[in-house]
């Protein structure tokens, strides 16, 4: 939604309103999704199926660095054919991490936006709950500036940690 398109919708609402007061609240989406409870929980739970497979890209990116190292060490003073099999077994090997670790990112992006989309429908109803509760007219989740005043964050992080 464009920001004149915004500001058409608003002077609208509040052109209908005028008479009764215009209850307007602000949510920092960031925040909730870096402090509610729920999203750590989908971090950690990431973290936990991830670590397996960060773990082994860690070991062959140290067997890799390992066989560069020797291949720089001692490349002058093997024989020309040892010399272009340990090559062919680095190119092979760092095909096969660059493979594996562009799957990974991959793999994890996908898992975390499921996650993480989890967490924004929980926290939609939570807003819409609390909004509908204390009677809000409309509820902002992206904003160039909010005051304080309006912004209800706290109160949306607070009711997704007691509500599972």
């Amino acid at each position: 939604m464009g920001i004149s398109t915004l500001a058409g919708v608003l002077l609208a609402v509040f052109a209908q309103t005028a008479a009764a007061e215009v209850k307007v609240g602000f949510v920092n989406s960031d925040r909730i999704m870096k402090e509610a409870v729920p999203a750590k929980k989908a971090q950690q739970k990431l973290e936990k199926e991830f670590e397996k497979r960060d773990q082994d890209l860690q070991r062959m990116a140290k067997q890799l660095q390992g066989m560069q190292e020797g291949l720089e060490k001692n490349g002058v003073t093997m024989a020309e054919g040892e010399h272009r099999a340990k090559e062919r077994e680095f190119n092979d090997l760092n095909r096969d991490f660059q493979r594996k670790q562009r799957e990974f990112r991959e793999d994890l992006n996908q898992r975390r936006n499921e996650e993480l989309a989890g967490v924004l429908e929980r926290a939609n109803k939570t807003i819409k709950a609390i909004a509908e509760a204390e009677k809000f007219d409309i509820i902002f989740q992206e904003a160039v500036y909010a005051s304080p005043r309006i912004d209800i964050t706290d109160k949306v992080i607070k009711a997704l940690t007691e509500t599972k």
